[in-house]
């Protein structure tokens, strides 16, 4: 028996819950703080390697480009933070695992994320 259904591959026109795209939000934040290791171990290391080293390492954190990069990492590291409290509150029982509550959940761990972002920008500028 073949089964006739539809098929949309149109990712355009498919439209996601709010938690499906925390979901993947919060894989991808967690790919880019997982990546951030290394540039700011790096940073680290020549900052604490001399007195010129750290000149060298506060010259490449002047730059806008650099800064706007750094903003972005602080940005994936702040949502990666507030999806895992979000899911470790889920896990513990304090949040229902319900639609409309883990809707409410993943509104509002984007919301503080935004709100953390918009910090994050002015400490940076």
């Amino acid at each position: 028996m073949k089964k006739q259904r539809p098929v949309n591959l149109d990712l355009r026109t498919i439209q996601m819950p709010v938690t499906a795209i925390a979901s993947i939000l919060h894989r991808i934040s967690g790919i880019i703080t997982f990546a951030a290791v290394g540039i700011l171990l790096w940073l680290l290391s020549i900052s604490l390697s001399s007195q010129e080293g750290f000149m060298q390492a506060a010259t490449i954190l002047s730059s806008p480009v650099v800064k706007f990069i750094f903003w972005g990492i602080l940005t994936a590291l702040a949502y990666h933070i507030c999806g895992g409290i979000r899911h470790l509150l889920m896990d513990f029982g304090y949040i229902e695992e319900n639609l409309a509550t883990g809707t409410r959940s993943a509104q509002v761990a984007m919301m503080l994320t935004l709100v953390l972002s918009i910090l994050a920008g002015v400490l940076l500028w």
